[in-house]
């Protein structure tokens, strides 16, 4: 099922048995999802500085965005050094400083991979996409839940780099307050 368009799927809690005919109230944990959206709008931001400093090989290989960090793997031949790693941050940032907006389009496929959103390859996608673009930065075709503007994210703090696998690197990432809170457990953890 996972790829059918048109499909929406939703995780729920609930506090007590369920079963048909039963109402039941959805409420969203709106810090949860604020934080979900600053992290994967960073992962677009991520990926479109990684193409800058490392080149246009460089593939989104899968990712994980949740309310509490970022991961994304990416194909690249090597490491990525500290100065490759600083530069990508200094423009993830540079952008978000910017106060981008975050501006989304629904279209064709064909138009929207004539207008150079990018795809995933071998990602099925029905007649029409929905493209979000962060100004002449980023334009990627994406379903998923974003800020409004890149000065929602607040800041992008690159936290791990490593191997996935043979040909694949491995970034983890952490925006808004949880790099105020990254900062603060490095400083304890040198106090220790």
């Amino acid at each position: 099922v996972y790829g059918m368009p048109g499909l929406v799927v939703h995780k729920t809690e609930a506090g007590h048995g369920v079963k048909a005919g039963d109402r039941v109230v959805a409420r969203i944990d709106t810090e949860a999802r604020r934080a979900a959206m600053r992290h994967h709008t960073s992962t677009h931001l991520l990926q479109a500085a990684l193409q800058r400093v490392l080149g246009r090989h460089v593939k989104q290989a899968g990712s994980v965005v949740e309310p509490g960090r970022l991961r994304f793997d990416f194909t690249h031949y090597a490491g990525v050094s500290a100065e490759e790693k600083a530069e990508i941050e200094r423009l993830m940032n540079a952008e978000v400083l910017a106060n981008v907006p975050v501006e989304t389009d629904v279209m064709t496929l064909d138009r929207a991979l004539e207008s150079g959103a990018m795809a995933l390859f071998g990602e099925k996608y029905g007649d029409s996409v929905r493209v979000v673009q962060i100004g002449e930065f980023s334009k990627e075709l994406c379903g998923g839940t974003h800020v409004a503007r890149t000065g929602d994210i607040g800041a992008v703090k690159i936290v791990y780099e490593g191997s996935s696998s043979a040909g694949v690197r491995r970034i983890e990432a952490v925006a808004g307050p949880r790099v105020v809170e990254h900062y603060e457990e490095q400083l304890h953890a040198k106090e220790e």
